[in-house]
């Protein structure tokens, strides 16, 4: 996205909201209806406008389509993004070329807008490989179980930008850690938000708050807004519709220019909503109802986007037709990638330890390849 670059940060760490319950930055509303807000907006042309929502459907179809093929076994797992596509799509073209992206496990569609092929992460799940493509080269750093470490691995990047003296202007780094509610509890996110403070890191702290931290609820992670928690380590935070895909640009974008201007972290909570389960592993009708589910279907990011489109005249039922069998055409193709992998073989394990190689894994190798070519043959 080019025209986007108006939005600006608030005064304060308090943002003054489009919409009365909750409050939050909104210019999209679920009946997809512009809205004004006095510190942030978009400018993009109808094709950007068209290009946002042909990300946000084909994000959805790749990340179905990954689900089935769990459930049919061709997967060991998935963490689904179904419901979080604003969030991850706007914020996810607010990023600048130069701009470093940190991932917890489910952001394929941050994944997808830094030209990362899709396949990449249902290697990972498969069982087939460690991900595979060069964070350097996408800016866009390997998935991280481990819930909330990346923040850490986040913050230490982005004092190395500082070091590097590649901050306090327009073509500046910015760094961007992307993490759940429930990682808010955590001891990592919580050491990364006092770092980067002190340390006045050029970071974005991307809180997608669905709702619940696994089956937990967010009122037994917080008892106030999560946005709000950033004021207790010294720099702003704002609250933003996550399934408004305008405004999750608009504000990702003015925290990120905030960072790479030399102002120090921002943290960003996308107010969103997981509409399937956590991950293929878990049952959410064990502690969620359907009315709550059904409400948010109402909000749903792409949903609204066409209705504004519709209404603004800027795509017809042709565009929307198009866009939908291209995103089912790239769905079949993911599927037939998938089936086409192949095992990995055993040794292959010691390959990517180290760059230059390694005397120790080296050993390890040799010891292993004798342990396999004991049973060959044998009664085992």
């Amino acid at each position: 996205m080019s025209k986007g670059d108006g939005a600006r940060l608030p005064a304060t760490d308090s943002p003054t909201s489009a919409a009365a319950d909750p409050e939050f930055v909104q210019l999209l509303t679920p009946t997809g209806e512009r809205v004004k807000h006095p510190e942030y907006d978009v400018d993009f042309t109808d094709e950007e406008f068209r290009g946002l929502y042909r990300d946000l459907v084909i994000v959805r179809k790749l990340d179905a389509e990954a689900t089935a093929l769990q459930r049919q076994g061709e997967l060991g797992i998935w963490a689904s993004l179904l419901g979080q596509e604003a969030a991850q799509v706007g914020s996810g073209r607010a990023l600048r070329t130069q701009d470093m992206a940190f991932p917890t496990y489910r952001e394929h569609g941050v994944l997808f807008c830094r030209g990362i092929d899709p396949i990449m992460p249902l290697g990972l799940f498969r069982g087939v490989d460690q991900g595979g493509w060069d964070p350097n080269q996408y800016k866009f750093n390997m998935y991280t179980i481990v819930i909330g470490a990346q923040t850490l691995h986040a913050t230490g990047y982005a004092m190395g930008i500082t070091m590097d003296g590649k901050v306090g202007g327009d073509d500046g780094e910015a760094v961007i850690a992307y993490f759940g509610d429930g990682a808010t509890s955590q001891g990592d996110v919580n050491e990364a938000f006092v770092w980067a403070s002190v340390f006045h890191a050029p970071l974005v702290f991307f809180c997608q708050n669905n709702q619940y931290a696994i089956s937990e609820p967010l009122e037994r992670q917080t008892r106030v807004p999560l946005y709000q928690r950033s004021s207790g380590f010294g720099f702003p935070g704002v609250r933003v519709d996550g399934n408004d895909v305008l405004a999750s640009y608009a504000v990702t974008r003015a925290g990120l220019d905030h960072a790479r201007a030399g102002q120090g972290p921002m943290l960003i909570e996308a107010y969103t909503y997981r509409m399937g389960a956590h991950t293929t592993s878990d049952d959410p009708t064990r502690y969620r109802i359907a009315s709550e589910v059904e409400a948010w279907q109402a909000k749903d990011p792409i949903l609204r986007v066409r209705r504004f489109l519709e209404r603004s005249g800027i795509a017809g039922e042709d565009f929307f037709a198009e866009v939908d069998e291209q995103a089912r055409v790239e769905a079949v193709h993911l599927r037939e990638r998938v089936l086409e992998m192949p095992d990995p073989q055993p040794l292959s394990l010691f390959d990517h330890v180290y760059p230059h190689g390694s005397p120790t894994v080296d050993q390890e190798r040799e010891r292993h390849a004798g342990y396999l070519a004991s049973f060959a043959g044998g009664e085992h």
